[in-house]
């Protein structure tokens, strides 16, 4: 019995960064921001859910800088970055927020 080989994808490359995929990070980040904003959990952690949303504020404003110059790539890693932040105040338990869409909470 033979089995039957799974081509190689090594020659296919996702090395570039359209309009369409810094829409989708840009929608995503943004409203993500926004939920983490309105959900601080407590007010002795607020000071530190602060720290996190200001520092994902600052790396989505790059974003939109390196956008508007056509640093698509400065861009989407700036986009990262900003969820990152995010994402760190939520594990952390800063926000209380339930979406795993957008939190790696699950």
């Amino acid at each position: 019995m033979k089995i039957k080989e799974k081509k190689d994808r090594v020659d296919e490359k996702n090395d570039v960064i359209s309009d369409e995929l810094l829409n989708k990070y840009f929608e995503i980040t943004g409203e993500a921001l926004v939920k983490a904003k309105k959900a601080i959990r407590e007010e002795s952690q607020e000071k530190q859910a602060e720290i996190c949303i200001d520092m994902a504020e600052r790396y989505f404003s790059d974003a939109h800088h390196f956008r508007e110059h056509g640093e698509y790539t400065l861009a989407f890693g700036a986009l990262n970055y900003a969820h990152g932040w995010l994402d760190c105040g939520a594990r952390l338990g800063f926000y209380k927020v339930n979406d795993s869409r957008l939190f790696t909470v699950d």
